[in-house]
């Protein structure tokens, strides 16, 4: 564990006290906790010592103490074992915390800390020239799913890049910090797919699921009322009993009286399975316009869903170019998703927002967009 010393007594205040506003807060806090127990809010009123202050200074932690009835040692003790307290100054406007734990490391939270290396200063916690901003390498931040990400004060913001990370900066430093949206910082929700959301999308999808289910309780009733209604066996041999045809010439008003009376039960239908739908023509007019094989091909498969052998049918298609997936209609994009038999894929893999990306800034603008490198 690292150690963890108060800042230099040159720059400690001479005083502490919380203002108006914090005062109120630090008494509400008090109050959530059963008399005699008051102490334990000594967290929450450190964090708004900090919150006012900036960071955790002496005189903050002896005003701590003396609300709470404490001995100074034990505040101090809470205060320099949560690395959440600042105690040396940092940032007026933004400290900077960058996650350095595996997930963001893999996902290069070292380029990260080199922007804060060049745009703050070389080490951690020291400040820029004009003291408005500052950084650290931190522990797990608890948001590893939408690796790498940073925290400034009490937000978050996630699925960033180097350069996504040196614009918060800047807007930080030229003091418009709260026109950031804290969150996701690639379009996003919150830590869904970064192609969307991928259940309950297909409408179509839902209703065959529902048919096929339909299907399957008529198959089984039909099946119970064949075994209903199958002739009793011969208890020896299991072979259905034999009919006496002479007995029944002989007495064919007698056999009629004695059978009563059934009406027929109507045996359930079996429901019938949806055509699969016809697969589009070459000549249909919604086919996207082909090109002749150009000099420069790109890389079609670094689209998300597109391996050598769908390249292989774009490319018979006369598709080469990320420009043209990217100009492709909702009609268009219908046609190739049929003459795949794809059913939907296209869209929900975001084929052309995909090729956008690339086609505008290759590998580089697809990472801005996305926040990873195309798979």
């Amino acid at each position: 564990m690292s150690v963890r010393r108060l800042a230099d007594p040159a720059v400690q205040p001479a005083s502490f006290a919380f203002n108006k506003a914090m005062t109120a807060q630090a008494k509400t806090w008090i109050k959530k906790y059963p008399k005699g127990r008051e102490q334990s809010a000594v967290i929450p009123l450190l964090m708004l010592a900090q919150e006012q202050e900036g960071w955790v200074t002496r005189a903050a932690i002896e005003h701590v103490a003396q609300m709470l009835e404490m001995p100074y040692i034990r505040v101090l003790e809470v205060a320099t074992f949560y690395t959440q307290f600042q105690l040396k100054p940092v940032g007026t406007r933004a400290h900077v915390q960058v996650c350095g734990t595996t997930p963001c490391q893999l996902m290069g939270a070292e380029a990260l800390i080199d922007v804060c290396r060049s745009k703050i200063h070389h080490d951690q916690f020291h400040t820029n020239v004009d003291g408005t901003l500052s950084w650290e390498e931190v522990e797990c931040l608890g948001a590893c799913a939408n690796a790498p990400m940073v925290m400034i004060f009490k937000d978050a913001y996630e699925d960033l890049t180097p350069e996504r990370l040196a614009q918060i900066i800047d807007a930080f430093e030229a003091g418009r910090g709260s026109s950031i949206a804290p969150g996701p910082q690639n379009g996003r929700h919150f830590s869904a797919p970064v192609s969307g959301f991928t259940a309950l999308q297909d409408e179509k999808a839902l209703l065959k699921s529902a048919r096929d289910k339909d299907a399957r309780e008529a198959a089984k009733a039909l099946k119970a009322a064949a075994a209903t209604d199958a002739p009793k066996s011969d208890a020896a041999t299991g072979a259905p009993k034999p009919v006496q045809a002479a007995s029944i010439a002989a007495k064919p008003a007698a056999k009629a009286k004695a059978e009563p009376k059934t009406s027929a039960k109507p045996e359930p239908k079996k429901a019938a399975k949806p055509a699969p739908a016809a697969k589009p023509t070459l000549d249909d007019k919604r086919r996207p316009a082909g090109m002749a094989r150009p000099k420069t091909v790109d890389d079609l498969k670094l689209i998300s869903g597109v391996g050598p052998k769908i390249e292989a049918i774009l490319h018979e298609l006369g598709i080469f170019q990320f420009a043209q997936v990217a100009a492709w209609t909702k009609d268009q994009r219908d046609w190739v998703d049929g003459y795949l038999s794809f059913s939907g894929r296209i869209d929900r893999d975001e084929w052309v927002k995909q090729a956008k990306a690339l086609a505008k800034g290759g590998v580089a603008e697809y990472v801005r967009v996305f926040g990873k490198k195309p798979v």
